[in-house]
């Protein structure tokens, strides 16, 4: 999506890729609360790791997020963002969940804000579509720019094979 900031698109990939692996194969969701039950823990205690998807990751399934449209807009930036906007948005399911992420908003409110927005972006990937920046899409895109700028060069019945016949004796 065009508002939506690759960064952001990409860290919900890999939290998707996170949470895969965490589980397992059978899914074990024991062991996978136990390890968000121990990041939160951790984060709560004031964790000093600065890991945007780490933070997500423990946070995910424990946010309720209220604005929807309002977390979107904030997806537009990466860098950049009104972390106090974000955090009025969410609210937690639980108080470890809670703390831990007043703990790091009052640390680090920038990390807390691309948390949140990377969780909501995971749990809200129906509809979200990356924008194609492969060689095929752009030419595609530039075969289709090519042939409205040749539409709008030629006038349809415009007979041009005069221009080529030099020697004015009709023949082609």
């Amino acid at each position: 999506m065009k508002n939506i900031h690759q960064e952001f698109l990409y860290q919900s990939r890999e939290l998707g890729h996170q949470i895969s692996d965490t589980l397992g194969e059978p899914p074990d969701i024991k062991r996978y609360d136990r390890v968000i039950a121990s990041l939160l823990a951790e984060f709560a205690n004031g964790m000093g790791i600065d890991d945007v998807n780490l933070l997500s990751f423990a946070l995910v399934d424990h946010l309720v997020f209220g604005d929807l449209a309002g977390l979107m807009a904030e997806a537009a930036q990466y860098d950049e963002g009104d972390a106090d906007k974000v955090m009025q948005m969410v609210s937690c399911a639980n108080s470890s969940s809670s703390d831990a992420l007043s703990t790091v908003f009052a640390a680090d409110p920038e990390l807390a804000r691309k948390a949140i927005i990377t969780a909501f972006l995971f749990k809200n990937s129906k509809g979200l579509k990356e924008e194609d920046h492969s060689l095929d899409a752009l030419r595609e895109e530039e075969d289709k720019e090519n042939d409205d700028e040749d539409d709008d060069q030629s006038s349809h019945g415009e007979n041009i094979q005069h221009l080529f016949d030099t020697r004015g004796d009709g023949n082609d």
